[in-house]
């Protein structure tokens, strides 16, 4: 078992302060976004015997076990982070795996450079991910139905938003979605700049349902982003609670701190939101334009207290134990990879004490003793089926 030192990006929309105060650790006054706990080159955990991903290159097998080495290749296929929001993400949509394969494969083939800003396929991976909240955490995850989208802009009273209104009523729903979507990232940046301007006030002003994209608006003035995400979901989680995005759902998070895992790989296409390059024609053929409750998910009860985010993705599996004072010791061991992330309390995990913000990684088929009274966050693989989840214990 290998106690990780772990790397915490700057990224702007980062929080000074979430980071910090769970880690127990003074602000620096700089964003700091997400810690990285894993084997991703562009940040891997360091351990006592190199970073993680040498310790896995040097010996797959041994690291991650036979069956997983069978399944996902010599590579941790998963990356876990802490994710601290304090301002918006890029709103932004991920490829199934044939998507992204075949649009890494076409980049390769154009001679694209991989740290081009327009490079869209950094790999031939898909990222399904899943966010769990530790504070009350704000976000968009998916499509309105049409008609309340529509009610929701008709609501404003900003004349240049009625032609998106009328898209919104005239067709079947995903025609619509596609429609509307088209329109918005499509206009004339100079119009729906100004339109975004006049949504803004008018959000401010009614606050509600609007105080959301209000506050984006704040963050990303004449975006036309703001208006692609009233489109979207609100979505509040309290701590506990879970997303999972798979691919081609439009999503960004707004503010919170979280437990985020995902499939290790790079692969964003943007909406908007963002100074970044957006690619308006593979975007569009990216999302699915389907209206879907967000779809909130709570930890069901597994074996020997484990509480379990139940995803239709094999990479990754996210679970946590609310260690009380005095419980007895708990078996973790697996023949599979894992992760062990502390977010409160003081967790024992082998002979390492772990406090929040802290974690080990665990080779397959090492020993996986937790104690102490705390919470602790559990990441691993599927090794079964996908209709046999439950990762018996060894």
């Amino acid at each position: 078992m290998d106690r990780l030192d772990n790397t915490v990006r700057p990224y702007a929309w980062g929080s000074v302060t979430a980071i910090p105060r769970l880690l127990g650790t003074e602000p620096t006054g700089e964003p700091q976004a997400e810690m990285w706990m894993g084997a991703h080159p562009g940040a891997p955990s360091r351990t006592g015997r190199g970073t993680l991903a040498e310790v896995i290159d040097a010996d797959p097998e041994r690291e991650l076990g036979a069956a997983a080495v069978a399944r996902f290749g010599p590579r941790l296929p998963f990356l876990l982070k802490l994710l601290a929001a304090g301002s918006p993400l890029s709103l932004q949509v991920h490829p199934d795996r044939a998507q992204a394969q075949a649009g890494y494969e076409d980049e390769e083939r154009r001679g694209v450079p991989v740290t081009a800003p327009h490079r869209n396929y950094k790999d031939a991976n898909h990222k399904p991910e899943l966010i769990c909240a530790l504070t009350e955490f704000d976000g968009l995850c998916g499509f309105r139905d049409p008609l309340r989208a529509a009610e929701l802009l008709d609501g404003l009273g900003v004349d240049s938003l009625k032609p998106y209104v009328d898209l919104l009523h005239a067709h079947p729903e995903e025609a619509a979605l596609r429609e509307v979507l088209t329109a918005v990232l499509t206009a004339d940046p100079d119009e729906t700049a100004h339109t975004v301007t006049e949504t803004a006030a008018a959000c401010d002003r009614l606050g509600g349902p609007y105080a959301p994209y209000a506050g984006i608006a704040h963050h990303y003035p004449g975006d036309p982003g703001v208006i692609a995400a009233m489109l979207l979901n609100h979505v509040r989680l309290q701590p506990g609670e879970a997303l999972y995005l798979g691919a081609g759902v439009p999503h960004a998070y707004l503010q919170g701190l979280g437990v985020e895992i995902m499939a290790n790989s790079d692969n964003v296409l943007r909406c908007g939101l963002t100074p970044k390059h957006v690619d308006v024609p593979e975007l569009l053929r990216i999302v699915r334009f389907e209206a879907a409750d967000p779809g909130v998910l709570r930890p069901e009860a597994g074996p020997d207290d484990e509480e379990v985010y139940e995803t239709p993705t094999d990479e990754f599996r996210l679970s946590r134990y609310v260690l009380p004072e005095g419980a007895p010791a708990h078996d973790l061991s697996l023949d599979a990879p894992q992760i062990l992330l502390c977010t409160a309390g003081a967790v024992h995990a082998g002979e390492h004490d772990l406090t929040p913000g802290q974690s080990v990684f665990v080779p397959a088929g090492e020993k996986a003793a937790v104690s102490g009274t705390g919470t602790l966050f559990r990441a691993t693989v599927v090794l079964g089926s996908s209709s046999d989840r439950s990762m018996t214990t060894t």
